[in-house]
């Protein structure tokens, strides 16, 4: 197979994460994103997605003029939705909400980044629904700013040394934030306590050497999903952990997919004591376009599924009951939600896969298809990380005498264990 002929558009403040079609509140209540319109589709307007009524709906939210294609939108926990502009230099802020037949809009103010600043992107969605936060990065620092549910409009939270990126949320209250900070012509994930000052520490470092971001975490279970070249040094693999556990961070054969883009998006959130049983929802981009994939860590091999047709690549989230949804758009149904359930952690098809539609899977089939690990090696051989303790992860889970995961909320973050 050749390298991966799709390059899909990335997010440059991200370490080149391919950007998702749209943006969902922690809760799963709404979601938010740029919509073209005119008759040649080349003008842009907000939309704001109703999620958790029985039917989906959208609501248009277009302003006085359409909106720059680098605009950014996110959704708040009160269904108005966040804009972030710029405009002259300055980043300027605004929640949008419907008022009849028009759009009410509500200024909150602008920051103006030094020259030298690579440029501010929004955070994820706060756990809370009510603030925002931006990330302005610097060749030597990055200033954190709550761009809303502030006071007084922007405010500046915390400056921290070196070059972030990322950020990811570690709990249910918005206090803990992780982001990747690169200094040293190295990056590691740090955790930034905004109830104590932006307080920063130290989260992951896998090996001294070694480039350790965290991509996602799901705070009832404490799995958290990696990205690090330890195991092979100068190409970045995919793997996970938890917080709070004694055991090192694996690396399953069955992620790596080397002529493939592989992004987690969603983690399966309520199951409290068994991460390796959450499921994780993963965009794979490919020579054959972007589906999604579906791994458990108690399980050593990925299914495949077509994408749904229309879907807003890479976003989606679960329900602790193990459905998967899909936010899609086609011309028919511009605004739907595929729902696929996910199967147990003991095999099984996964339901809906038929009615997903939409792109193949690779080497072109329709179907689910399983990259599966040889069961025999990956009982008996070591991770490639060359740590013989980090075998199959069902294996050491059920080790006698191995201590239970700690919930994240009970877990010192001082306390991951790493290599």
């Amino acid at each position: 197979m050749t390298a991966c002929a799709i390059e899909p558009s990335a997010d440059p403040g991200n370490s080149g994460a391919p950007r998702a079609g749209c943006s969902i509140t922690a809760a799963g209540a709404y979601a938010a994103r740029l919509a073209r319109s005119g008759p040649d589709g080349d003008a842009w307007y907000p939309e704001r997605w109703t999620l958790h009524g029985p039917e989906p709906y959208a609501v248009p939210l277009p302003g006085n003029q359409p909106e720059e294609a680098g605009t950014e939108v996110q959704p708040m926990g009160d269904g108005r939705v966040l804009v972030h502009r710029v405009a002259a230099g300055r980043h300027v802020f605004a929640l949008l909400y419907p008022t009849g037949p028009g759009t009410g809009e509500l200024p909150l103010g602008a920051v103006e980044c030094p020259a030298d600043t690579t440029g501010l992107r929004l955070l994820p969605p706060a756990p809370d629904g009510e603030r925002a936060y931006a990330l302005a990065a610097g060749p030597r620092s990055t200033v954190l700013w709550q761009v809303a549910g502030g006071a007084f409009g922007p405010e500046r939270v915390v400056e921290i040394p070196g070059r972030c990126s990322g950020g990811v949320w570690l709990d249910r209250t918005g206090r803990m934030l992780a982001v990747d900070r690169e200094t040293g012509g190295r990056t590691k994930a740090v955790v930034v306590d905004l109830e104590r000052g932006g307080e920063v520490s130290p989260l992951l470092q896998i090996a001294a050497d070694s480039d350790d971001r965290l991509l996602l975490a799901d705070p009832d279970s404490g799995l958290v999903l990696i990205g690090s070249d330890a195991p092979t040094p100068g190409r970045e693999r995919l793997g996970w952990g938890v917080l709070g556990s004694t055991l090192p961070v694996r690396f399953p054969e069955c992620l790596r997919m080397p002529d493939c883009v592989v992004t987690p998006f969603a983690i399966q959130p309520g199951q409290v004591l068994t991460p390796e049983r959450c499921a994780v929802a993963l965009r794979v981009d490919g020579a054959f376009g972007s589906w999604v994939g579906v791994w458990r860590p108690a399980e050593r091999r990925v299914r495949h599924l077509p994408a749904p047709e229309g879907w807003l690549t890479g976003a989606g989230l679960w329900t602790p009951d193990g459905e998967l949804r899909l936010p899609c758009s086609t011309p028919q149904s511009p605004c739907g939600v595929a729902r696929l359930a996910a199967p147990d952690a003991g095999g099984g098809r996964m339901e809906g896969a038929d009615d997903a539609g939409g792109a193949g899977t690779p080497g072109g089939s329709g179907g689910a298809a399983d990259t599966t690990e040889s069961a025999e090696s990956a009982e008996s051989a070591p991770d490639e990380s060359g740590d013989p303790a980090a075998t199959a992860p069902s294996k050491r889970a059920s080790a006698p005498g191995r201590p239970c995961p700690v919930p994240l909320q009970q877990a010192p973050l001082a306390r991951l264990v790493t290599k």
